[in-house]
């Protein structure tokens, strides 16, 4: 089904080479009318497309951004980046709401929880904004595609990678952050996958750290102090598996006792990975995610060059559905973590900073 996705993607990506775009929002009952006769693949000079993240100052985001803005300067479109500061489903609703009010053509939005975006995505619907998800979905809501690497294969892949490395005996546990759904799909992949392919490692712990790595310290000491045996421990992102690094190397004193593991990279996992501190990370493509999104919300906006053969345009309804887009990993170790520093990724794309990356694309 992925593959089958992905493919339709690469299809489409090749038949609109041969048709154009309009401006903002066609509606797909207007399709039959409103077919353009040019040949290029641009978009007009006022559509402005907005990222829309919690905790705007997690590494993961600036990588998306920057594929999310090449694939707007390649469309000739505008693409900005706003977030929150906090953790905050319902701060993260007011941002997107600001947006809203902006009168934007579309909004890339990485929902903490899906039920908190079920109704402001309406909302944006109601008013001819695209919406696309990524990396974490709102399955009930109306958006029209989900752009994220394989939540499951993750967990999956983290899990296999302790269970050889602890020769399928031992003692793991494991941090959640309630409601968001990619970290769930991650923990309960991992669990799964342990408890059906691994019956000698038990996960005696599942704590709750709201991407806090203080809470994940905490959480770790103190289930290495009930469970002296406790071997690996996984984080389903970066910023908690911190706390998990630097509770492991306390309880070895001074080296890493526990293998620690997580979804995503940032900084200072990178450095603790190439300090031998870390056992290693699971990374998603965040650039070709933000590339791939960017691609999903235009074609969402331009109904007008798609020809589908169904019934959905006379139904009035968007043409562009994509439940599900995989945007692919890589495993990082100690051998292959310069290529995931952020200040090695800016040099690499030409940029100064990360200022400078997540600066406004605005078309000229």
């Amino acid at each position: 089904m992925k593959k089958r996705i992905c493919l339709m993607l690469t299809c489409v990506l090749l038949v609109v080479s041969l048709v154009g775009c309009g401006s903002k929002g066609n509606s797909a009952s207007d399709n039959s009318d409103k077919k353009s006769e040019t040949t290029t693949l641009k978009g007009s000079s006022d559509e402005k497309y907005y990222m829309c993240v919690p905790i705007s100052g997690v590494e993961y985001w600036f990588p998306v951004f920057q594929g999310m803005k090449d694939a707007a300067k390649a469309l000739g479109v505008n693409c900005y980046y706003m977030g929150t500061p906090e953790y905050d489903a319902s701060k993260q609703v007011e941002v997107f709401d600001q947006i809203l009010a902006m009168n934007p053509t579309g909004i890339l939005v990485h929902p903490i929880t899906a039920e908190s975006f079920v109704d402001p995505i309406q909302r944006a619907v109601d008013a001819d904004v695209k919406v696309v998800t990524f990396a974490a979905d709102s399955p009930d809501s109306a958006r029209t595609a989900y752009v994220t690497s394989d939540n499951t294969k993750e967990g999956n892949t983290a899990a296999e990678n302790i269970a050889q490395a602890l020769g399928g005996k031992g003692e793991v546990m494991i941090m959640r952050n309630p409601g968001q759904t990619n970290h769930e799909t991650r923990c309960d992949s991992f669990v799964t996958y342990m408890k059906e392919n691994y019956p000698d490692i038990n996960v005696v712990a599942e704590e709750i750290s709201g991407q806090d790595a203080d809470k994940t310290y905490q959480a770790v000491m103190t289930v290495a102090q009930a469970h002296p045996d406790l071997a690996a421990v996984f984080t389903p992102e970066a910023t908690s598996a911190v706390g998990a690094a630097q509770a492991g190397i306390e309880l070895g004193g001074g080296k890493q006792k526990l293998l620690v593991s997580c979804c995503d990279t940032s900084e200072q996992v990178l450095d603790l990975l190439k300090d031998d501190k870390f056992f290693a990370a699971i990374a998603p493509d965040q650039y070709l995610q933000g590339y791939i999104a960017m691609l999903n919300l235009f074609f969402s906006a331009h109904n007008e060059m798609l020809n589908p053969m169904n019934s959905r345009a006379n139904d009035g309804e968007n043409l562009w559905q994509v439940p599900y887009c995989d945007n692919g990993l890589s495993i990082v170790t100690k051998e292959n973590a310069d290529s995931f520093y952020i200040k090695n990724y800016c040099k690499q794309v030409g940029v100064k900073d990360v200022d400078e990356m997540l600066s406004p694309y605005e078309v000229e």
